[in-house]
C-alpha cells in the first residue's frame, strides 16, 4: 500500500486537493485534525503541554487553550520546538496504526495531509509526496478571507513557513492551485497512477 503525503504552504490549497482525493474515495488522514483530537485525548500529550506551557493551559473542562497556545509557541521558538518534539512522535504513531488498518482493508493508497510535513520530517513516512502551490497573492487572499486577518499577518505568517522553491525540489508530484489549472484531471490522473503502482 502506498502512502501519498501531501503538504504546501498556508493557503496553498492542499485542504482543498485532500477533499478530492476523500470524493473520489480515497482513505485521507490529516494530521492537524488528529493532532488536535490528540491534544485532548492522549495522556502523553496533555501532561506534556502541562509541562512546557503550564497546567492552566487546559481549563477546568479539560479544554485546551488554543489561542494562548499558539500566542505563546509563535512567540517562543524554543517552546515551540519542545511542543513539536511531543506532538509529532504521536501522531507519527497515530498514522502508522491508521495505516495498518486500511492495508488489512486491501486499499490500494492513502493520503496524509500535514501543513509541516518536511519540516517535522514526517515525509520520510510517505512513500511519494505531493507538494501544492499557488501564487503569494491568491495565497494571501485566500487566507485573508478564511481567517478574517490582514494582509501583513498572513505575509509574515508565509515568510515564517518553508519556501515553496524548497518543497517543490523534494516533491515527486507538483500541484498547482491557481486560476489556469483543473485541478480534477491532475487528481485523476495521479489517482491511476498510484493505483498502478500499488
Amino acid at each position: 500500500m502506498i502512502k501519498l503525503g501531501i503538504t504546501g504552504g498556508i493557503g496553498s490549497g492542499k485542504s482543498t486537493i485532500t477533499q478530492m482525493f476523500r470524493v473520489i474515495g480515497v482513505p485521507v488522514y490529516v494530521s492537524d485534525e488528529r493532532s488536535k483530537y490528540l491534544s485532548q485525548t492522549n495522556s502523553e500529550i496533555i501532561a506534556g503541554l502541562k509541562q512546557i506551557l503550564g497546567d492552566d493551559i487546559y481549563d477546568e473542562m479539560g479544554r485546551l487553550d488554543r489561542k494562548r497556545m499558539a500566542s505563546v509557541i509563535f512567540a517562543d521558538k524554543e517552546k515551540l520546538q519542545k511542543v513539536n518534539a511531543l506532538i509529532h512522535p504521536i501522531v507519527n504513531r497515530d498514522f502508522i496504526e491508521w495505516t495498518e488498518e486500511q492495508k488489512s482493508k486491501g486499499v490500494p493508497y492513502v493520503v496524509n495531509e500535514a501543513a509541516i510535513m518536511i519540516e517535522s520530517g514526517s515525509h520520510k513516512l510517505m512513500d511519494k509526496l505531493l507538494v501544492v502551490t499557488a501564487p503569494v497573492e491568491q495565497r494571501v487572499e485566500r487566507v485573508m478571507k478564511r481567517d478574517g486577518v490582514g494582509e501583513q499577518q498572513v505575509k509574515s505568517r508565509i515568510n515564517n513557513q518553508m519556501s515553496d522553491k524548497e518543497k517543490v525540489e523534494i516533491a515527486d508530484y507538483v500541484i498547482v492551485t491557481d486560476d489556469h489549472h483543473f485541478i480534477m484531471p491532475e487528481i485523476l490522473a495521479l489517482d491511476e497512477e498510484l493505483r498502478r503502482l500499488a
